[in-house]
């Protein structure tokens, strides 16, 4: 090796770094306060979207033409992971919001991405629409229809679990236009909540981040104009795998935040927490705990930067390190939660402490997105191909 190699390779740029002391500050002052009430009374968390659509932190990744920042898939990570640090519900808004429109920024006509990404920007929200009941992990066996009907399309069916249903006001919703062409027949579309016969219902009683929405969206002969398409007929099955392959990371970094959460209020208690006449931070088991989770942390963030900056480069193949790098992160969050809650012990299992709060809350990122079982089914396909 040359003596001149160039180390930084693995640093992120200043701005980055400035970036993220600046969404930390938010976070702690203006989120945290609040995220244990929002999920105590199951209430979305208002502050947090003042703060975030204040700062422009909502959407950082929407392009500048339409009123956005045009950050870049690294940057969005940053701020989904400092804001889940605090309150993993609060990082479903900008999570949420690039999930909605993902598949618009990669697929959708100029005059779409205008009529819809400038609200976003400026403070609305967007959510995605693939889930069915009876079409989870299978999303291509979903059953609502969507037909033409002169220049517009009229949608007829069900969407589950959709993360901000009714808060958002513009929703990418996934549905069959050509029965008879299996996934080749499943179209996209930009639905606005004031859509004639669309309705938000049966909102879901949830283990965690129950400051976030999780809801039905129901289509009873629900007219969208025919513009509203995103891409050509037949294209929504391919958009919606893109998107996950750019947006399964926010899901890896909201994962990385929670864990880390968790580790800094297990580090601040251990070492307050005396028994035997000493810290228990002292004691060799205690820190054998705390070095495996902050060994954890640091390579579930180091995996999910990558796949960040690998899609944000248009790199092909993505599927792998995307899945990859959403599945380790969620596996750790679910692990250094857990143990954080035992370093704790007894006051780990109340409610009066915020872990037993990141524990539920880190559950939810094996499953959505992708449950890991599937995102494993991804990761060897891409292998074996």
């Amino acid at each position: 090796m040359s003596g001149n190699a160039d180390f930084d390779l693995f640093q992120l740029p200043d701005e980055h770094v400035a970036l993220r002391e600046a969404i930390r500050d938010l976070s702690e002052k203006e989120i945290e306060p609040y995220a244990a009430e929002c999920d105590e009374n199951s209430r979305f968390p208002e502050e947090a979207l003042k703060a975030l659509n204040a700062s422009g932190f909502n959407a950082v990744h929407v392009p500048e033409e339409y009123g956005g920042q045009g950050a870049d898939s690294v940057a969005a990570c940053i701020v989904i992971e400092e804001v889940a640090r605090v309150c993993a519900s609060s990082s479903l808004i900008p999570a949420v919001n690039k999930l909605g429109t993902t598949g618009l920024i990669l697929a959708g006509s100029d005059e779409l991405k205008q009529q819809v990404l400038p609200s976003i920007a400026e403070g609305e929200m967007a959510s995605y629409a693939l889930s069915e009941r009876e079409a989870g992990s299978d999303a291509a066996a979903m059953r609502t229809r969507a037909k033409a009907q002169g220049d517009d399309w009229v949608i007829n069916g069900t969407k589950a679990w959709i993360t901000n249903g009714g808060k958002s006001s513009w929703y990418t919703v996934m549905a069959v236009t050509d029965p008879d062409k299996g996934a080749n027949g499943i179209s996209a579309f930009m639905v606005h909540k004031d859509d004639p016969g669309f309705s938000v219902a049966g909102y879901e009683r949830k283990l965690g981040i129950k400051g976030s929405p999780t809801a039905e969206l129901h289509f009873e002969n629900c007219v969208v104009p025919g513009d509203r398409m995103i891409g050509e007929p037949g294209t929504g099955f391919k958009t919606a795998l893109k998107t996950l392959d750019h947006t399964r990371p926010t899901i890896g970094a909201q994962a990385v935040g929670i864990a880390q959460g968790a580790l800094d209020q297990a580090i601040a208690y251990i070492k307050d927490r005396k028994q035997f006449g000493k810290s228990i931070s002292q004691f060799q088991g205690v820190e054998f705990m705390v070095a495996d989770m902050a060994m954890k942390i640091e390579a579930a963030r180091l995996m999910v930067y990558s796949s960040a900056a690998r899609a944000e480069r248009g790199e092909p193949d993505l599927g792998f390190i995307s899945s990859a790098s959403k599945c380790f992160a969620s596996d750790v969050a679910m692990a250094v939660t857990v143990d954080a809650v035992q370093l704790f012990g007894g006051a780990g299992f109340t409610r009066d402490f915020p872990v037993e709060r990141m524990m539920r809350d880190a559950k939810i990122t094996q499953i959505y997105e992708g449950t890991n079982q599937i995102q494993r089914v991804v990761m060897s396909r891409a292998l074996l191909r």
